[in-house]
């Protein structure tokens, strides 16, 4: 029977997984089928994998990434240290965690890195941001959260977390990289963006951010008006599908 893989979240207006991997199957001639399950509540998770006994694998997305983790039979070394998992393996109806947005993310960043890069302020405290803070401890990059909620530590290690209202000039210069891990500016609210002070970024800064719809975001297109490098996150979308794909094949 054709082989089934799919992608979880909420509300998955934006995914461009069933797409991405349904044209993959066409042009590799593989005789399987990529669908979206958008589910409210993640609680429903054990039944869509009971439902669906031909499914290979899952890709997972907001809200999902942490509290998915629960429902799994096992989970990768990687993805246990991170606490967050956005790829699933399944195999003889065993579910496996693995995060494949580090190899993206890190991927997409390493060329772009210069000596400045050393300090980053990491916008949001959810499961990507857990991939990102991962990539960033490995690089040797000192991180500060900014967060609506203060939660000080990663992988049992202290991480400086901060306010949006504790923003500081100082501290926007002493952070020459800035990573929007929230979906702050995604479509289809494209005018919302991240609360910081954009008047302090410079030519030395660097603006990544998770979204990749709109091509630039609100934040992005900021950075970009005070000669910011800027960088969207369609590659890490790419990269991270294509270890995925990896993992549900090997």
């Amino acid at each position: 029977m054709q082989d089934e893989y799919g992608i979880i979240g909420f509300p998955l207006k934006t995914t461009f997984s069933p797409t991405y991997f349904n044209n993959k199957f066409a042009t590799e001639n593989i005789d399987a089928i990529y669908k979206a399950n958008p589910i409210i509540n993640i609680e429903e998770f054990p039944q869509l994998i009971k439902n669906n006994p031909n499914l290979k694998g899952l890709s997972v997305t907001i809200p999902y990434k942490e509290t998915v983790i629960k429902y799994l039979d096992t989970i990768g070394a990687n993805a246990a240290k991170i606490g967050a998992v956005n790829c699933i393996k399944i195999k003889n109806g065993k579910t496996t965690g693995y995060n494949t947005d580090v190899i993206g993310f890190e991927l997409s960043l390493k060329p772009l890195l210069k000596a400045q890069h050393n300090k980053a302020l990491v916008l949001g405290n959810g499961g990507a941001a857990k991939a990102v803070k991962f990539v960033l401890n490995k690089l040797g990059i000192a991180i500060t959260t900014v967060s609506r909620n203060k939660n000080k530590t990663f992988q049992n290690k202290e991480i400086e977390t901060i306010n949006y209202e504790e923003l500081t000039e100082n501290i926007i210069n002493e952070h020459l990289l800035i990573i929007n891990t929230t979906p702050l500016g995604m479509y289809p609210d494209v005018d919302s963006f991240p609360a910081i002070p954009y008047n302090v970024i410079g030519n030395n800064h660097l603006l990544y951010d998770l979204i990749y719809k709109p091509e630039i975001t609100t934040f992005l297109a900021k950075g970009k008006q005070c000669n910011a490098i800027i960088k969207n996150g369609y590659e890490m979308l790419l990269l991270q599908a294509d270890a995925a794909w990896k993992i549900w094949t090997q």
